[in-house]
């Protein structure tokens, strides 16, 4: 992996999930710390289609307005690295929740092996509804705790 493709790995990896490190021991904190944009505890619907939007130019690297093969190769990497270090964090299976919102076959709505940014965008409710495990209308750290299947 190339300098430049690992530093935007680690950058991804913190702004997809966050840092458990950093955030404390509550179920999700790292990911709510990187996806609350405005600092309540909560992250909500629009805060999650801002945030995608984010997310999506940062690995639109040749800036063509599609994820190809090969930005998702890179995505698939930083999104494997947040997984690896949450893996020892127990939060009742948020992160995995979370990094089946971001692949590849979740967002290609259309099959043609490419995500542009409307759908990437369109995907955020149903990403949303996965996140908000509780049905009340935010995503919180009650999402991400033990909970009976």
């Amino acid at each position: 992996m190339t300098t430049k493709t690992l530093t935007l790995a680690t950058l991804a990896s913190l702004l997809l999930m966050g840092s458990a490190m950093a955030q404390g021991n509550a179920p999700g904190a790292g990911f709510i710390d990187n996806w609350d944009l405005d600092g309540n505890g909560a992250v909500t619907l629009e805060e999650i289609i801002e945030k995608r939007g984010e997310v999506f130019y940062m690995f639109d690297q040749d800036e063509d307005g599609v994820l190809s093969a090969e930005n998702y190769k890179l995505f698939d990497e930083a999104r494997a690295a947040d997984q690896a270090q949450a893996a020892g964090n127990a939060n009742g299976g948020g992160e995995q929740r979370g990094a089946k919102g971001m692949t590849l076959e979740f967002n290609d709505d259309n099959g043609d092996g490419e995500v542009s940014l409307d759908e990437f965008v369109g995907n955020s409710d149903e990403w949303f509804a996965i996140m908000d495990r509780n049905g009340d209308g935010e995503v919180t750290s009650a999402d991400f705790g033990p909970q009976s299947q």
